[in-house]
């Protein structure tokens, strides 16, 4: 009689236990892989939106300008420059395949008057389209967001009618290595119509590349486009994400010069970029990827800067025109 072959318990226990052992080594590289494919995802969007930037350059003679300030959106009947009152992320929509978002707010009614109701409601539409191009996905999709009731914009927009929920952003532009911040503002105007006649001047306060009302041109840039940065990671609190707690993350994408979308290289306390973590509130660069965090150069090119770079190396990278040529680290 033959006898028959089959496992003991002490056996399957083992081989179980090889399984869970290979499947713990087998995870993090899983994960790791996965992260890499994100910060390539990232990276690209960062190339893509930097091509735009040059687009914009070589149809406009400057880079796109920062936009007025939180109390305006984007508003194609003023086209592009330092004339136009929303974003950056605005001023891009025709750069990358938006025309006809772009064009929701293209109804040929003078810029110089107060917008019609008609206007305010494409203007809403407009915060209310996400892009997944503006979305780092380390971090959060690209969906509907709410905003912040306490938000100064949320009862004062001049020329749009504010959403609850609207589309946000994880880039930011660079305004420089001042003290001052995207906000900072002497703005005369007290309404919409005001503002479209004020006499703007391209702001001195900032050394940078996008800014309140900006127009630079590559002649200004006299660092060299290469050792000069104009877009970046946002450093963001990971409790904010879905929330709106936070002043430098509560309003739209599309909305004027705004800490939410535009970011320094230098503040009081001489910050450097970080990666995001639970509990700090800052308005600076940094990304929800370890190490490293994603910057896409003045001629396009897309470098990624760790959190260890030196203070006074950073500043240089955010300053057109300090004079400094800097090497990016490796």
């Amino acid at each position: 009689m033959g006898t028959k072959k089959g496992f003991t318990l002490v056996e399957l226990l083992v081989v179980i236990a090889i399984i869970g052992m290979l499947v713990g080594l087998l995870l993090p590289a899983v994960q790791q892989a996965r992260e890499a494919a994100r910060v390539a995802t990232c990276s690209n969007n960062l190339r893509q939106l930097g091509t735009a930037c040059l687009n914009h350059e070589t149809q406009t003679r400057a880079y796109p300008s920062g936009g007025w300030h939180y109390h305006v959106v984007g508003d194609a009947d003023r086209g592009l420059g330092g004339n136009q009152p929303g974003a950056w992320t605005f001023s891009l929509l025709p750069f990358i395949e938006q025309d006809n978002l772009y064009n929701l707010t293209h109804l040929g009614e003078a810029p110089t008057s107060a917008p019609s109701a008609t206007k305010k409601s494409k203007a809403r539409e407009t915060l209310q389209t996400p892009l997944k191009i503006y979305h780092c996905p380390s971090r959060r999709v690209a969906k509907l967001y709410p905003m912040s009731s306490s938000s100064s914009s949320k009862n004062s927009l001049w020329n749009g009618t504010c959403p609850d929920t609207l589309a946000k952003g994880d880039y930011a532009a660079n305004y420089g290595d001042t003290l001052s911040n995207a906000e900072t503002t002497t703005m005369a105007p007290s309404s919409y119509s005001q503002a479209a006649t004020y006499s703007w001047e391209n702001d001195t306060t900032f050394n940078g590349i996008i800014y309140r009302h900006s127009s630079v041109m590559k002649d200004d840039i006299i660092d060299g486009t290469t050792h000069t940065f104009m877009l970046g990671e946002k450093y963001l609190n990971p409790d904010c994400y879905e929330s709106v707690r936070v002043t430098d993350d509560n309003e739209g994408i599309h909305f004027g010069a705004d800490n939410d979308n535009q970011r320094g290289t230098y503040n009081n306390t001489g910050r450097l970029p970080r990666q995001d973590r639970l509990g700090a509130d800052y308005s600076s660069f940094g990304s929800a990827h370890s190490g490293s965090f994603g910057v896409t150069m003045c001629d396009g090119s897309v470098r990624r800067l760790r959190y260890t770079i030196e203070l006074s190396v950073f500043r240089y990278l955010g300053n057109r025109e300090d004079g400094t040529v800097t090497q990016l680290p490796e």
